[in-house]
């Protein structure tokens, strides 16, 4: 079956206008400027800390193990940081995805960063990579038609088995 294309010109006003954007809550505070403040520890779910990125517990997992690599700098896109930053972002994204495998042993892992609300971003405007180890059939019909995920451990026990690797 080929591929069928869709012209949506007259959308290209609207998508480019003053209005594109103007969903993100610039007043709000940022949890992840008030995450860098905290100290690595279970209270906080912050698990480590580098030069210019910090990993942290995502508290809305999608499944276990599921963590965040976070650049202290409140910034909206990878391009924003300087080469400094970003090889350190990307060194701890590598640590952290070594550490998740060794703690979970998982099937697969899937790696990544949602830039902008368009693109599901459910913090648009500070930059993070998501880690998210994956195993064959960890979906199930709980997800699919419940709306509703099942995670077998605890915040806690996640941090504590995920931070001797780290």
């Amino acid at each position: 079956m080929a591929l069928e294309r869709f012209s949506a010109a007259w959308r290209e006003s609207y998508v480019s206008s003053a209005f594109a954007g103007t969903f993100d809550n610039e007043a709000s505070r940022c949890v992840f400027c008030e995450l860098a403040k905290e100290p690595v520890g279970e209270s906080s779910g912050v698990l480590r800390r580098s030069q210019f990125c910090f990993v942290v517990l995502n508290a809305f997992p999608y499944g276990s193990g599921h963590l965040l690599v976070v650049p202290y700098r409140h910034l909206a896109s990878p391009e924003e940081l300087s080469d400094e930053e970003y090889l350190d972002f990307s060194l701890t994204l590598r640590d952290t995805v070594g550490a998740l495998k060794t703690t979970y042993r998982p099937d697969g892992m899937n790696v990544g960063m949602n830039i902008g609300s368009a693109a599901g971003a459910g913090i648009p405007k500070h930059l993070h990579a998501h880690a998210l180890p994956r195993w064959d059939g960890d979906t199930n019909f709980m997800t699919t038609i419940g709306e509703t995920r099942v995670l077998p451990e605890s915040l806690q026990s996640t941090w504590q088995k995920v931070h001797e690797h780290l």
